[in-house]
């Protein structure tokens, strides 16, 4: 099966030719066949003897020796069973299978290319996409990508500050470029309930419905969950932060125009904005580009602004 060929679960996907495993696989099941050859004489060789017993006929130490035989044979039968069960599971891998539904998205083997035993193998990794590949070992390649493209998992680095809302269940809407104006639904179906250290970052997975098959595997999108509405957040252009001794903060205008030294908590950075998560309300009034010799309760006098411009405040 080329790429792009859709797969069926169980479906044959390329054979292996590997003459010396069925080779050996023929020697295993003739050595069984001698095991038990020989267990069965040595069977009733010992049964006879254990009837001649009975009336003195044959001493007990030829009757323990043979039963002793018989116990032997009957081990090796067992061993030579268990080789033959394992070459035919080696066997079982000249059939490459596919493990579940999907599309068949990379083939790095051709009819008559050898393939060795790093390769040798059926379908085993999982990875973003429901995907799949021909399991690999040592310095081996896969030989087929599969891709489930029913269900994607798109995974999600989450800002710590709004880990507690990104809980299973939680709604998604996904936004790709090449799909301008339209959005994904999705779901969260679980996250990795730890922070990472490197990023301050909570990795979640949201599973979205594909049933029309046109998000691709590996694509990047844009996710936005939609939270449960807590403490709303302002957003301030950057000039409006201070930064001294006391930690970050930003000031306030009262209705007298005094000016107050509000301490902030800042949540995600855009660039030229940020967000406030903490320290500030909605009907608030701020100063914007303040100077360093700003103090608390200083009086501050607004000066309106011009047409199209914003509001200045000056000592």
């Amino acid at each position: 099966m080329d790429i792009g060929g859709r797969a069926r679960k169980g479906q044959l996907l390329a054979e292996i030719d590997s003459p010396e495993v069925d080779q050996q696989l023929q020697q295993g099941r003739a050595d069984l066949a001698t095991a038990q050859a020989n267990l069965q004489i040595s069977q009733t060789t010992a049964a006879r003897y254990t009837d001649l017993l009975k009336t003195n006929s044959v001493s007990k130490q030829d009757t323990e020796n043979f039963a002793a035989d018989a116990q032997a044979k009957q081990t090796m039968v067992h061993s030579a069973q268990a080789n033959v069960k394992r070459l035919e599971e080696l066997q079982a891998f000249e059939r490459i299978m596919a493990p579940f539904d999907g599309v068949v998205t990379a083939r790095n083997t051709d009819n008559g290319q050898l393939i060795n035993a790093g390769n040798a193998g059926s379908t085993g990794a999982v990875g973003v996409g429901n995907s799949a590949a021909g399991t690999t070992s040592g310095n081996g390649r896969e030989l087929f990508h599969i891709a489930s493209i029913d269900t994607l998992r798109v995974f999600v680095n989450v800002p710590q500050i709004y880990s507690r809302g990104a809980l299973p269940g939680t709604i998604a809407e996904l936004t790709l470029p090449q799909f301008p104006g339209r959005k994904f639904e999705g779901k969260v179906v679980r996250n990795a309930n730890a922070i990472d250290l490197a990023t301050r970052t909570l990795l979640v997975e949201v599973d979205v419905k594909n049933n029309t098959r046109e998000l691709l595997p590996g694509s990047y999108a844009e996710v936005h969950f939609k939270l449960d509405a807590g403490t709303p957040t302002v957003i301030l252009p950057v000039s409006t932060l201070i930064f001294r001794a006391d930690g970050l903060q930003v000031a306030t205008l009262d209705s007298n125009d005094h000016a107050h030294l509000v301490p902030i908590v800042m949540g995600r950075d855009f660039g030229t904005q940020v967000e406030v998560v903490s320290g500030l309300t909605v009907d608030q009034r701020v100063i914007d580009s303040p100077p360093d010799s700003l103090a608390d309760k200083d009086q501050v006098r607004v000066i309106q602004p011009k047409s199209g411009a914003a509001p200045e405040a000056k000592k």
